[in-house]
């Protein structure tokens, strides 16, 4: 016979680590005092990649939709299809959604799942850099252009070469050289290119080795190529050594992200199944990044992604959460904050909720 504990104890264990995490959300989700509202509610968006274009804030999200895909650790009920982008009012920062910039439907080389975009500008173009899935279901960046900040975007026939996993992110240094940071775990499959070619097998170092790092490579002057091949983007803790697998409050997971302050590189990313926003600093765009601390502490839903961006002699902390769905981990809402770096550059942590 089976005791209620017991069955109980069976349920938890057979639901996936995002199951575990919906599973509370929903229960707390009407407890939270939101510090930040939503910057849209028409519509689920995700993932807030924002940028300064023409002295104006512009902000490029994944757009989440219902489905009916199992909720797993693979993020299949991730089945995003479109992207919007969303400018904001310089006085209040109140959104305007300027409706579909491109569709998976209007990229021949992919097959689904469109997650987190981001965006960049030169000589004239914007240029959207953006995952999916290929026709064989891996995941590479693909990128489209356009002549407005708010697109339509054309996408380029074939992905990036080269690129694969998730979560690309565009840092323009002070030279004009521009930079493609991705990568992402689990689901985003970082951990399947080990030997530099797709392996259907995950496979993940011992606790005790160096973590999985994200990716990193100079663009090319056209902004839809590599300029050299793909490197590791290396997080050490105090003592100079590679934070390893088994600290997962500090190394990287997914949703890479750089900016400077100060002449110091800052490198933010999210730690994944421990839900923080770190970061750790450097002096130049390929690391190695010391680690710092917390940027932004764990939000209602299974993921954190965040993008920091400079406006108007402010700097501000793009996010989402799931508070709009009360705590549905597929349908999030992105939001902003401040962001204040300390005088010795030292940012200090945000809570997305009152105490």
């Amino acid at each position: 016979m089976t005791t209620n504990i017991q069955a109980d104890t069976d349920s938890a264990e057979s639901l996936s680590h995002a199951e575990t995490i919906q599973k509370k959300d929903l229960q707390r989700a009407n407890s939270l005092q939101e510090k930040s509202k939503p910057l849209v509610e028409h519509i689920y968006t995700a993932d807030p990649s924002a940028h300064v274009f023409d002295g104006k804030i512009y902000v490029y999200p994944s757009h989440d939709i219902e489905t009916d895909n199992a909720i797993n650790d693979n993020g299949d009920h991730f089945a995003m299809e479109d992207y919007h982008v969303l400018s904001l009012d310089s006085n209040d920062f109140s959104a305007t959604d300027h409706g579909v910039a491109l569709s998976i439907d209007d990229v021949p080389w992919a097959s689904k799942q469109m997650w987190a975009p981001d965006a960049a500008h030169k000589d004239g173009t914007y240029y959207f850099y953006f995952p999916a899935r290929d026709k064989d279901g891996i995941f590479r960046i693909g990128a489209a252009s356009s002549t407005s900040p708010i697109g339509p975007f054309k996408a380029e026939p074939d992905y990036i070469q080269g690129t694969f996993s998730i979560d690309p992110a565009v840092f323009e240094d002070d030279d004009g050289s521009h930079y493609l940071y991705f990568g992402g775990l689990w689901g985003g499959q970082l951990q399947n290119w080990n030997n530099g070619q797709f392996n259907k097998e995950d496979k993940y170092p011992n606790n005790d080795q160096p973590a999985l790092p994200a990716k990193v490579a100079k663009l090319s002057a056209n902004m839809i190529e590599l300029d050299e091949e793909v490197k590791d983007v290396v997080i050490i803790d105090e003592h100079g050594e590679p934070v390893t697998v088994g600290d997962n409050n500090r190394r990287f997971f997914e949703g890479p992200w750089v900016h400077k302050n100060n002449g110091v590189y800052y490198f933010s990313y999210s730690t994944g199944d421990t839900h923080k926003i770190a970061y750790a600093t450097g002096n130049s765009p390929y690391g190695p990044f010391t680690y710092q601390g917390v940027i932004l502490n764990p939000v209602l839903g299974w993921t954190n992604h965040h993008s920091i961006t400079l406006f108007e002699g402010k700097w501000y902390l793009f996010y989402h959460d799931s508070s709009l769905s009360r705590g549905k981990t597929h349908l999030r809402c992105v939001k902003m904050t401040e962001l204040i770096h300390d005088e010795d550059g030292a940012i200090k942590t945000i809570d997305a909720y009152e105490k």
